[in-house]
């Protein structure tokens, strides 16, 4: 019996990349890049040391892994991305800044997840503005779902945080539900609702064209199971302290 193809939260377009982005897809990729698999990675290998680890999916031009990555040397952090122009962004960059605490994949995120992450070693995830898909019978392909939600819970350490951020907002409430639905994550409101910006993250071209055109964004937080005096230190991973509620 054949089994179904799973339906892709993304399309891969024919997209243009730059000749400096070619150059640094051929050239950079070698230091930067983790080439597609299946095997299982060994983090502190990949990064050559034992760091807290933080996984940015669907990074698009690299504009926050990048900063953070710039900013917090003592983290590790791993992007994943499909589309090659940002990809190639993105290693120009790290070139430019001369990073040794980024590597990059160019693969599904949930082939990465499932297959190449083992459990319970990530310190926290991120997703911003992952593609709407914003017509009803696209739905379907939205990245954020109750399958995808529980296989990141089983990849964060305990006490590991899962940070989303959308400016569709029938996204993100379909976000609330999701994940106030997933029994090991646990809400970062006290009301299981959305939270402030964190001041780590920076805003985007396309985030910061949203606002002039008076699109809200929402932002939610999750961690791995109940906050003790021994996990704790993964709240503050960015410098985010206690609860972070909306308003």
């Amino acid at each position: 019996m054949q089994t179904p193809r799973r339906i892709r939260s993304f399309v891969l377009r024919a997209g243009r990349t730059t000749p400096a982005q070619e150059r640094a897809l051929e050239e950079l990729w070698p230091a930067y890049g983790i080439d597609a698999g299946e095997a299982t990675l060994d983090l502190a290998a990949v990064f050559g040391r034992t760091a807290p680890c933080c996984v940015e999916i669907g990074f698009g031009a690299g504009e926050v892994i990048g900063s953070l990555a710039e900013n917090n040397p003592q983290i590790d952090y791993l992007g994943i991305e499909v589309h090659r122009a940002g990809v190639g962004r993105l290693l120009l960059r790290a070139e430019h800044s001369g990073l040794k605490n980024l590597r990059l994949i160019c693969q599904d995120a949930v082939e990465v997840l499932r297959h190449r992450i083992a459990d319970q070693t990530l310190d926290e995830v991120l997703i911003f503005f992952p593609d709407p898909w914003h017509k009803k019978r696209h739905h379907k392909r939205r990245l954020i779902e109750p399958e995808f939600v529980s296989l990141i819970a089983a990849k964060l350490r305990a006490g590991g945080i899962l940070r989303l951020a959308t400016d569709w907002q029938a996204y993100a409430e379909q976000m609330l539900v999701v994940c106030n639905g997933e029994p090991a994550l646990r809400s970062s409101s006290k009301d299981l609702s959305y939270v402030a910006r964190p001041e780590f993250r920076p805003a985007t071209r396309f985030e910061r064209r949203g606002e002039r055109l008076g699109h809200g964004v929402w932002d939610l937080a999750y961690s791995r199971g109940e906050k003790t005096a021994a996990n704790a230190v993964n709240d503050e991973l960015h410098g985010e302290r206690g609860e972070n509620d909306a308003g």
